[in-house]
Parts: structure tokens; sequence; C-alpha cells
């Protein structure tokens, strides 16, 4: 009888304390996700805020925009190669030349893009600040280059021409040595947040217009240079290599 008991009580015993290191890591994982959380929204908070912090009080980098000059060309594209497969269909070999900001003369950037098919297309994404942001009364922007793909590739499926989150190289001068270390890595990814969402800097005076495809069938022997026109949108002038 002794031992039914003992028995009985032993079970009651661990039942309990198995009840109880269920209400233990319970607690736990939810003190857990509380904590995440927190850290997740401090995280977005302090990025926000010194995105922010940056735009108002950094004047190096108020000036850098304020400088930023009316870009008439902003860079150009040509055929390197041009070929047909094993198929009979084309393959083209795009050399892509990126330009200064304000310096149309001067190459900071040349990239090779194999594209099936003749017809390519340029992806940029044009950032605006006004004049809450220049104080001047006319607007600047940011021309960045985003991908290049043929008319039978999906353009998330097309090749990436600067890596977002990336300082782009045709800024650096004008924008990027102006900005400390730390500093360059806030403006440029909140910069390129805007590819996901062109409002997201909407309160700072910066907004964002993407899917600005220029595109074009190309053929050996032409450069194509990519301009901007009166409303701020990129096109291309073709012309025959010198």
């Amino acid at each position: 009888m002794s031992d039914t008991i003992d028995l009985h009580s032993s079970f009651a015993y661990r039942s309990v304390m198995l009840r109880n290191e269920g209400k233990v890591l319970g607690y736990l994982v939810a003190m857990a996700a509380i904590l995440t959380a927190a850290i997740l929204g401090v995280s977005f908070y302090f990025s926000s805020s010194s995105i922010h912090e940056l735009l108002t009080e950094n004047y190096q980098l108020n000036q850098a925009i304020r400088n930023l000059a009316h870009e008439e060309s902003i860079g150009y594209a040509l055929v390197q190669e041009q070929s047909r497969d094993e198929f009979g269909q084309v393959e083209t070999v795009v050399r892509f030349v990126q330009t200064a900001a304000g310096k149309p003369e001067l190459v900071v950037s040349e990239q090779l893009f194999h594209i099936p098919g003749d017809v390519i297309h340029f992806d940029a994404m044009i950032v605006k600040f006004d004049d809450q942001v220049v104080r001047e009364g006319k607007q600047r922007a940011l021309y960045l280059w985003r991908r290049v793909y043929g008319e039978h590739t999906a353009p998330d499926n097309g090749e990436s021409i600067e890596v977002a989150g990336a300082a782009p190289e045709r800024y650096y001068d004008a924008i990027t040595q102006k900005l400390r270390n730390k500093d360059q890595q806030v403006f440029w990814d909140a910069i390129w947040s805007l590819s996901n969402n062109p409002l997201a800097l909407d309160k700072e005076g910066i907004t964002a217009v993407y899917g600005n495809v220029s595109y074009l069938q190309m053929i050996p022997g032409k450069v194509y240079r990519f301009k901007i026109g009166a409303t701020g949108q990129i096109y291309p002038e073709v012309s025959n290599l010198p």
C-alpha cells in the first residue's frame, strides 16, 4: 500500500514539475519574442532617426545635394559583340559606361553584359530632392542605374548594374567622399530603400521614380548616349561611332 502511495506521489510530483517547466519555457519564449520585437523596433527607430539627422543637420551632405548640377548625359552603351548561337538566336555583348555626376567626359565605370537578343532594356531609378532639402527653389536629382535585361527576360531576372545599398561610382566625388564612413552607408542604404518603397523618405522631401526604362534595338557601329530630358526622364540618343 505504501509503495502504491509513493508511486502516485512521485507521478504527481513529476506532473507538477513538468507543468511548471512548461510554464517557464513558455514565459522565456514570450520574453524572447518581446525582446526581439523591441530590438527590431529600436533598430528601425534609430535607422530612421539617423537618416533624418543626416539630411537635416549634416552640412556637407546638404551642400553636396545643392551642388548637384542639372545633368544632360549620364553614360552610354554600345555593342561590343553580336553573334548567333547554335539555334540561330541573337546574343549581344553590351558595353555599358557610366560617367561622373556633372562630368560627362569622365568615365567612372565600364561593364560588359551578355544579353540574349538585340532589344536591350536599361532600368534606372530617379531620386528627387524637393525644396525642403535644397531650399533654393530648384529640384535636384540622383540617377541610379539598376539593371539591364533582354526583351525575353523578366526585369527581376536582369543583370544588376549597381549593387543595392552600395555607393554608386558616379556619385563618389559629388556625394560619397564628402561624408564620414559611417554616414556614407546610412545615406546610401536609405536611398536604395526607395527602390522597394518610393515614398519611404517622402517626409524628408525625397521621392523616387523607378521603372524609368530605356529600351532599344542595339546594332554594332552605334553609340547610345543616355540623356536627361526637360522633365527629368532618361532617353537614348543614337549616333554613329567615330
